[in-house]
């Protein structure tokens, strides 16, 4: 029985640092294949010309009411929602591009779930999409958020792993064993 138990402890020693590369490096990979191009797709369609110049997609994805009331006329846009369409836009691009080659992982899956939330509150108010509930076998807005939520804080515990810039920076900073 000692034996086995022995086996047993070795094996899970053997996953558990085999997860320390697998489980970070995995996330990565599913956040690049799920979502990557939805975001950056969805930043193509906020910008008309250049990402200085917001689109009237970008009026009506991020404030839809306020575009609705002026015809999507984005020159009504006022500061505040110019602001928030250059910094939203800004943000799909660049956060699932850091996520993509590992660099400030952390911060950048921080900064994505919050952007998932945001998100989530305008799909909901904006757009009137109901939010739903977990655990009642339907598949609504929470339970799809919540997984990507899940998926980043994946990324915010665990880092990016091995295969990462930030590994590369990680290694270059520590140093020299005599």
């Amino acid at each position: 029985m000692h034996a086995l138990v022995s086996r047993y402890t070795t094996a899970l020693n053997s996953l558990d640092r085999m997860s320390d590369f697998m489980v970070p490096a995995l996330a990565r990979l599913t956040f690049v294949a799920v979502l990557l191009f939805y975001y950056w797709n969805s930043a193509m369609l906020k910008i008309d010309g250049s990402i200085f110049s917001a689109s009237a997609g970008a009026f009506g994805q991020i404030f839809p009411k306020a575009a609705e009331e002026v015809l999507w006329d984005v020159s009504q846009m006022n500061i505040f929602q110019r602001l928030v369409i250059f910094f939203g836009t800004v943000a799909e691009f660049v956060l699932p591009a850091l996520i993509l080659v590992g660099l400030l992982t952390r911060l950048a899956a921080l900064g994505m779930i919050g952007f998932i939330w945001v998100q989530t509150i305008v799909d909901i108010t904006g757009h009137g999409v109901k939010l739903g509930s977990l655990f009642d076998n339907t598949l609504t807005l929470v339970d799809q958020r919540v997984m990507w939520t899940f998926l980043m804080l994946v990324l915010v515990f665990k880092g990016a792993g091995a295969l990462s810039v930030d590994a590369l920076f990680r290694k270059r900073g520590e140093p020299a064993v005599a």
